[in-house]
């Protein structure tokens, strides 16, 4: 009775961090509504991101199992013991730092805008009072322009909302990150591409708080792939400008 109420609790434990302890894999959590970083392709999570991490992982002599979640979500998932890992486009801030520990930085980024061919209202970032902005939830470019005033933010859940919306003309001006940005902009020739200089940042992958190990063996990896040649090959395979 004792020893089949103790293996319950046991199990339970790990049904709640959702983690197999010491097992040889890692829960990976992304968000892959951010091409080329990931993105869904015939059901597949692919992209430069995923790629990176497999490399990594592989390094570390560990699989992955990949969990597709919202934005907003996946630093609350880490934090509750559902993932070990998040790359996901993940801006290393100060605020974030309070509560995961970073990689040492694997890209860095600036922010771009999109607006309709057909109605190009603004030509740079001081323009944007006034106008209706599509931004996605937690994303730099959210946080850039709650910070002006007189801006109408509307606020979507995965970067294609925003895209659609943008489309349809429904708003005026989509911000975000430089490479989905581009990418939207090859795919959509309605759309036109505006340069900023505004909020350059770096992407790192996030680990738990507590988990000082785990991301000193993934900056070892990073290190190693970026000195044996694994990691320029994967710039040029998904950024084919750089």
């Amino acid at each position: 009775m004792k020893k089949l109420f103790l293996k319950a609790v046991l199990v339970s434990m790990f049904a709640v961090s959702g983690l197999s302890f010491g097992a040889d894999k890692l829960y990976v959590g992304t968000n892959a509504e951010f091409e080329p970083f990931e993105y869904l392709q015939n059901g597949e999570i692919v992209g430069f991101d995923v790629d990176l991490m497999e490399e990594i992982a592989k390094s570390m002599g560990k699989e992955i199992e990949w969990k597709n979640i919202a934005f907003d979500g996946l630093l609350p998932a880490l934090q509750a013991k559902k993932l070990d890992v998040i790359i996901a486009g993940m801006t290393a801030t100060e605020e974030r730092k309070k509560f995961v520990n970073f990689s040492q930085t694997y890209y860095e980024s600036n922010q771009m805008m999109l607006v309709h061919e057909k109605n190009p209202v603004v030509k740079s970032f001081d323009e944007l009072k006034g106008h209706d902005v599509g931004v996605v939830l937690g994303y730099t470019g959210d946080i850039a322009v709650s910070e002006i005033e007189g801006v109408k933010v509307h606020r979507y859940n995965a970067t294609s909302e925003a895209i659609m919306a943008l489309k349809a003309q429904k708003i005026d001006v989509v911000v975000l990150d430089s490479e989905p940005a581009k990418n939207y902009a090859k795919q959509n020739p309605e759309l036109k591409l505006i340069n900023t200089d505004v909020a350059k940042e770096e992407y790192a992958i996030a680990v738990g708080k507590n988990d000082k190990e785990l991301v000193e063996d993934i900056d070892k990896a990073l290190t190693e792939l970026k000195a044996n040649g694994t990691y320029d090959k994967l710039i040029k395979k998904y950024f084919s400008e750089k």
